[in-house]
This record gives C-alpha cells, structure tokens and sequence, in this order.
C-alpha cells in the first residue's frame, strides 16, 4: 500500500531533477548525482517519504556514474518492476535485445521512481541497484535522523 503524497506541496519542496526523477520516472545525468562518488557511514532514505533504503556497509563503486547498492536494507521496501520503456512498442527489439528490460526499482511506501536494478554486481547478490541521487537523502550513522511531515 503505497502513502498518499500532495503533489502540490511535493512539486513546491523538490528541485527540478527531484521531480523530474521521482514522479516522472526520469533520469538524471550520469555522474552528477551528489551520491555518485560519496563513501560516507550512515543510511539513503526516500526522498519523498524518509523510508530508509539503503545502508553504506552496500554501497561500491560500480563506474556506472549513479550510486550503486549490491542490497537494500530490506526486500519490502522496494518494488521491483519490469520497465520495457526502452523498447516502446518494438517487440523485435525486445527480441533482439533482451538486456533491454530493465527492472525499476520504487520506492514501497509512497511508490516513488529510484532506479534501476541489474544483475551484474558484485558477490554474492550479483545485484547493482543503480539509484539516481536525486531520490533519495543521507543520514549520517549516528545522527538523529529527521522525520518528514
């Protein structure tokens, strides 16, 4: 059951590329996410809801240019989807192409667009959850973290 958001009040409280990534389902360029390159300890969150997602001890240096994760913190706060907007309607290029379906991956709770997931990370998950940085937020391990309202 995903949240209820106010997209008036959301669109007013999102950058651009904020919205643009998480309402839209877009993508923001590679490697100039504030995430891409950036190792600290603590927890990602949702950007629109603060559900945590992701933890540092699971994030690497995939090269691929967005903040890249081999797990989430928790397999019920994501959902995972089949995304053929690649391809559009062209079923010959899907057949052609199958690595053209990616798997989306949204937010559980307020069903907001992250990323993408791929198998080609590293052991033992072989998952590389490419997530843009303009989704989510970082706490820092040990800081109080700030509730949305």
């Amino acid at each position: 059951m995903t949240t209820e958001i106010d997209k008036e009040e959301l669109k007013k409280r999102l950058t651009p590329i904020q919205w643009h990534v998480t309402q839209e389902k877009g993508t923001e360029r590679p490697y100039t996410g504030c995430y891409n390159k950036f190792y600290e300890k603590g927890t990602y969150t949702c950007i629109i809801c603060d559900q945590e997602l992701f933890s540092s001890d699971t994030k690497y240096d995939s090269g691929c240019g967005w903040p890249a994760f081999n797990e989430v913190l928790d397999q019920g706060r994501v959902k995972l989807t089949k995304d053929t907007s690649h391809v559009g309607g062209n079923l010959l290029l899907l057949i052609a192409n199958p690595d053209m379906v990616r798997t989306e991956v949204t937010c559980s709770k307020c069903g907001s667009h992250l990323g993408h997931v791929f198998n080609d990370g590293p052991k033992p998950t072989r998952k590389r959850f490419c997530i843009n940085s303009a989704s989510i937020n970082f706490h820092a391990a040990g800081e109080e973290k700030k509730t949305v309202s």
